[in-house]
């Protein structure tokens, strides 16, 4: 069964930084890009980064590019986005899948950005 385990979302002040974390489990984690989602409050789930099998391919949506870097860590099938420069607008749970799959969605973790 596949599952993603997202964690390190938190409380962070305007200009402050996370990193968070997926750890995912029943498929060969190597052999899948993988995506970084988010679901702002209203709003509809966007994608936010995408990272290749093996990280040569990465790719960001235009609004956090150059402040969020997506990593993967294979031997420990988890994968990881850094948080910088963080905004208000970045507001929302951030969720962890397959690139391009129909997986259910883990729990997400919460990441609000306020003063």
């Amino acid at each position: 069964q596949v599952q993603f385990v997202e964690s390190g979302g938190g409380l962070v002040q305007p200009g402050g930084s996370l990193k968070l974390s997926c750890a995912a489990s029943g498929f060969t984690f190597s052999s899948e890009a993988m995506s970084w989602y988010r679901q702002a409050p209203g709003k509809e789930r966007e994608v936010v980064a995408t990272i290749s099998r093996f990280g040569g391919s990465i790719n960001y949506a235009s609004s956090v590019k150059g402040r969020f870097t997506i990593s993967r860590d294979n031997a420990k099938n988890t994968v990881y986005l850094r948080m910088n420069s963080l905004k208000p607008e970045d507001t929302a749970v951030y969720y962890c899948r397959r690139y391009g799959a129909r997986d259910s969605w883990g729990q997400g973790t919460q990441v609000t950005v306020s003063s």
